[in-house]
């Protein structure tokens, strides 16, 4: 690797090209000199994947409003989302989702011309009495269609992008984030981003768990180089499952698919989500439905010669329909189970979905300090999308996740424009960089015995099984012994290709460093946390406790390399609407 490090210098420097990303850079490309450094090409992030809708209260099918939407989120989070920033996600939804409209996102629509929308798990009308149509859709393709306004939309701006950059460090100096050092994937050299304001938004973790849904990109990369760097993860043991994975792969069939009519039976052909929740059954949340998939499986009600699978039936809705609002879903089916939907139902099982938790934010999507009681913020930094928290609380409601890249997209561009143009670039230090540098050398000069495959095998293996659906202490003591082993199996770490072009195998090392830092503070999140709450379910601890879990786990690393565990309390006080208490979820 060359010592030579190129200097480039920008405004604002965004890292990460999703839906957050895009939406930030389109609208501070507008004021100031503006970056997006990205993994890979902005067409391929992980936000393309997407299929349900983007959820907004415009009330084209049925009276709705944005009070409706706010206690969803609320209450679907069980109660641990700072209440400020679910009202500022659902205000802004409407008129963010019409931004999008007049970019040209080619939403579908009713018979009148306004945006279609479609029901939704745990999106209700009345606070909860019934469910509303809420979920703004293009057929099961929304985030690609997102994804590719939005991406229009950034190049017309005059956005410079930097794809295929891997991010080694967050640079910091005198208390502010002021640079990314980042290496060429494609030839291997160095560059240091030095600027006034810089936005993470690198989406999630999910591929530390064997079964899931993520790009092969989500590794946890802007959560691991945030830690490193001095600052807090907020919540993360708040991993949410989506019920419905393609058996055998992980890959998401759409809530949609519910949202449209479809249910899912066990093995005995029992529609049995009428029985855990007889008001909305299969348009529960995500968390409880998987709950739910798991009991039946574990109690013997599957289906398949095995009973380890559930089948999502969909055929009673028609050819037509399907062809028309689930294209993508039946194309799925039939690639990955040979099963066509429109004839059999699909076999699904509780995939790997979304990061619940991320960088501690306040509700604007500047990143805060963190610890007990702290909401100082740093100068500087902010942060977007999956890799941020504040809005989920303990589980994501479907369609919030492409609500959450577009709001928080759009504002923290403005507020990095806004500061980029009121303050000076703050100098770097001397040795900034060195810390990425070491891990990069480290690595690229790894000769030991063990690969990527087989200390990921063990991370993820021992991830999904004993920190995945259904938790207890003892599970997660052991995913803490064999995280450790696999830290361990990284000393003597080997990487075979020594070339400077695309050199993936040396990408592989990077990501496997920063997926064991993520797995490693999941599991001791999940098992300090001695409660069931939203995403977070414990046998041993099957009850929620308000009077001491409301609060956020704060996730710091240690300079030795250990993890502390702090705990700051959610903001309860909305910005302008009455407090929603905690209460039981029944649905």
């Amino acid at each position: 690797m060359s010592v030579k490090i190129e200097k480039h210098t920008y405004d604002v420097v965004i890292v990460g090209a999703g839906g957050a990303g895009l939406n930030a850079a389109q609208v501070a490309s507008q004021y100031v000199k503006t970056a997006v450094i990205a993994k890979v090409y902005p067409n391929r992030s992980h936000t393309i994947s997407a299929q349900g809708g983007v959820a907004a209260s415009l009330g084209n099918e049925e009276p709705d409003n944005w009070h409706w939407h706010m206690f969803d989120t609320v209450k679907g989070g069980d109660y641990l989302g700072d209440q400020d920033a679910c009202e500022f996600l659902c205000r802004s939804a409407p008129e963010m989702v019409r931004e999008l409209e007049h970019m040209g996102m080619p939403f579908n629509r009713t018979k009148e011309g306004k945006i279609a929308q479609r029901p939704f798990g745990g999106h209700t009308s009345n606070y909860g009495q019934k469910p509303v149509r809420r979920a703004c859709y293009v057929a099961d393709r929304t985030g690609h269609a997102m994804l590719q306004t939005l991406f229009e939309k950034s190049v017309s701006q005059g956005t410079q992008f930097y794809s295929e950059f891997y991010a080694l460090e967050l640079v910091t100096t005198k208390g502010a984030v002021n640079g990314v050092l980042c290496f060429d994937m494609k030839d291997g050299s160095l560059h240091m981003f030095h600027a006034k304001a810089v936005i993470m938004a690198t989406g999630g973790s999910g591929r530390v768990f064997m079964t899931n849904a993520n790009a092969h990109i989500n590794t946890g990369d802007g959560i691991a180089m945030t830690l490193r760097a001095g600052f807090t993860w907020s919540d993360p043991e708040f991993f949410q499952f989506h019920p419905t994975g393609i058996y055998g792969h992980g890959n998401l069939i759409t809530e949609a698919v519910r949202g449209e009519g479809g249910y899912l039976l066990n093995g005995n052909g029992e529609r049995f989500m009428e029985r855990y929740a007889p008001t909305i059954k299969d348009l529960a949340p995500r968390d409880i439905v998987s709950r739910c998939m798991t009991r039946e499986i574990i109690e013997g009600r599957g289906a398949g010669p095995n009973k380890d699978h559930i089948k999502l039936k969909i055929d009673h809705i028609g050819a037509a329909a399907i062809m028309e609002k689930l294209p993508g879903i039946h194309e799925l089916a039939l690639t990955f189970t040979n099963v066509d939907c429109i004839k059999e139902p699909i076999p699904v099982i509780p995939t790997s979905h979304y990061q619940n938790g991320g960088i501690a934010t306040n509700y604007l999507g500047n990143v805060i300090t963190g610890g007990k009681g702290s909401y100082e913020t740093v100068p500087g930094f902010y942060a977007a999308g999956e890799c941020s928290a504040s809005v989920h609380g303990a589980n994501r409601l479907g369609t919030n996740s492409l609500l959450d890249l577009i709001v928080y997209g759009r504002t923290t561009g403005e507020l990095a424009a806004k500061y980029a143009k009121e303050n000076n670039i703050v100098d770097m230090d001397e040795n900034a960089g060195k810390t990425g540098l070491e891990l990069l050398n480290r690595l690229a000069n790894a000769n030991g015995k063990h690969t990527f495959s087989e200390i990921y095998n063990k991370m993820a293996v021992t991830m999904h099984q004993n920190v995945g659906v259904l938790r207890n202490g003892n599970n997660m003591e052991k995913a803490i012994k064999d995280l450790k082993e696999a830290r361990d199996m990284m000393k003597d770490y080997r990487v075979t290709d020594r070339s400077s072009v695309y050199n993936l195998d040396l990408i592989e090392a990077l990501e496997i460093e920063n997926m064991l830092l993520v797995s490693r503070i999941i599991a001791d999140a999940a098992l300090s946390r001695k409660e069931s709450r939203g995403s977070h379910y414990r046998d041993d601890y099957p009850d929620r406790d308000d009077a001491n879990g409301q609060n956020h786990t704060q996730a710091f690393l240690e300079p030795d390399g250990s993890t502390r565990l702090d705990y700051r309390s959610v903001r309860t006080t909305p910005l302008t609407v009455p407090t929603f208490p905690p209460k039981a979820r029944v649905y």
